[in-house]
C-alpha cells in the first residue's frame, strides 16, 4: 500500500481541505450504510442533504476561486471540472439510486485524492503571493454542521 506523507497546505487553501475531510466521511458512511444494509432512500435522503448543504457550494467556490488559478485550459483543471460535472449528476439521479450511490461513494474519493494530491499541489505552487492572499479573503471555512438525526452508518 502507498503511504502518502502529509501536505502541508498554504492557510488559504486549508479550509477547502477540510472540506474534503467531510467528503471522504461521506463516501465512508455511504459504504457503511450499504454494509449495514440500510434501505437505499435513507442513505439517499442523507446524501441529498449533503448535497445541497454543503458540497454543490464547495464545488462552485472551488471553479469561482481556485481553479482560475490555473485557467480554463489546464489539463488538471479540465479533469476536475469533467468530474464536478459527473458527481453532479450522479447526485442529482434519482432513478438508480443504489447505482449512483455507489459511484458516487467510489468518485467522489478518487476526486478528492486527486485534488489534494495533484490539484491543489500545482495550485499552491503555481499562484503567486497575491493570488493566495486573495484566496484567503474569499475562502471561507464553512461551518459545517452535522445535525442529521438519521444516523444509518452506525450500526
Amino acid at each position: 500500500m502507498e503511504k502518502h506523507l502529509p501536505i502541508k497546505r498554504h492557510k488559504s487553501l486549508r479550509p477547502l481541505s477540510r472540506d474534503h475531510h467531510f467528503g471522504l466521511l461521506l463516501c465512508w458512511k455511504i459504504r457503511q450504510g450499504f454494509k449495514n444494509e440500510v434501505d437505499v432512500q435513507r442513505i439517499k435522503s442523507y446524501t441529498d442533504w449533503y448535497w445541497e448543504h454543503h458540497l454543490s457550494q464547495h464545488f462552485e467556490e472551488e471553479e469561482r476561486v481556485i481553479f482560475p488559478i490555473l485557467g480554463s485550459e489546464n489539463d488538471k483543471v479540465k479533469k476536475a471540472l469533467a468530474e464536478h460535472r459527473r458527481l453532479k449528476r450522479l447526485f442529482e439521479d434519482f432513478l438508480e439510486p443504489v447505482k449512483s450511490l455507489s459511484l458516487i461513494e467510489e468518485e467522489l474519493e478518487q476526486h478528492i485524492r486527486f485534488e489534494e494530491r495533484v490539484l491543489f499541489n500545482e495550485i499552491q505552487s503555481m499562484a503567486t503571493q497575491m493570488q493566495l492572499e486573495v484566496l484567503e479573503e474569499h475562502i471561507h471555512q464553512h461551518s459545517y454542521c452535522e445535525n442529521w438525526e438519521d444516523k444509518f452508518w452506525e450500526k
